[in-house]
């Protein structure tokens, strides 16, 4: 509620992180942005960090986080996230109306290199979009350079490795189309967004 919203937007505002209008924050998220990075949340973005306020059973709280010089995570209008670890170290951005389930992680780089003798140097990097009005199922992971076209949904569990396209259902480890949208719910949609 409304000290966490009150005391996210005072650290956001001390951590140079834009914060737009009329977010809200149930318990208060980890948000760090490093030198020469930026951070920006849109309008009417909601961020369940607190274990009760989302039963689904979160298991820690939202973070938002740069890692390397000139990193950039942008986050759209009506994002919802539950639980939910952004990490950046190029660019990731969310468009609007995303909804991340429970304990989702979403990153643009591996964190550390494969090789062992490289697993203490800076990891590569790929930017990762995930586009308008997506569900990424709870638990699920999005890893560096993939792209989620507008509308999909991704099922609880699944670790998105590849590009995957817009208007389908798609799970799996790997994460793979599984259904494409029929016509009619298209035809709705398309009504909706229209209104």
């Amino acid at each position: 509620g409304f000290w966490s919203t009150r005391r996210t937007y005072f650290m956001a505002s001390l951590k140079g992180i834009e914060l737009c209008k009329n977010c809200r924050f149930f318990g208060m998220p980890l948000l760090r942005r490093s030198p020469h990075t930026q951070i920006t949340i849109g309008d009417n973005c909601t961020f369940r960090s607190s274990f009760n306020s989302n039963l689904v059973g979160l298991n820690r709280k939202c973070l938002i986080t740069t890692w390397y010089n000139e990193a950039v995570i942008e986050i759209g209008n009506n994002v919802g996230m539950s639980g939910t670890v952004i990490g950046a170290a190029k660019h990731v951005k969310l468009e609007d109306d995303v909804m991340c389930g429970g304990n989702v992680f979403i990153t643009d780089f591996d964190w550390h290199p494969v090789h062992p003798a490289r697993r203490h140097e800076r990891a590569e990097a790929r930017p990762t979009l995930i586009k308008k009005n997506v569900w990424v199922g709870m638990n699920s992971v999005v890893l560096k350079g993939v792209t989620i076209g507008e509308n999909s949904v991704i099922a609880a569990n699944s670790v998105v490795t590849r590009d995957i396209p817009p208007n389908v259902i798609a799970g799996g480890n790997p994460c793979k189309v599984l259904k494409e949208f029929d016509e009619s719910m298209l035809e709705e949609l398309h009504s909706i967004t229209q209104i």
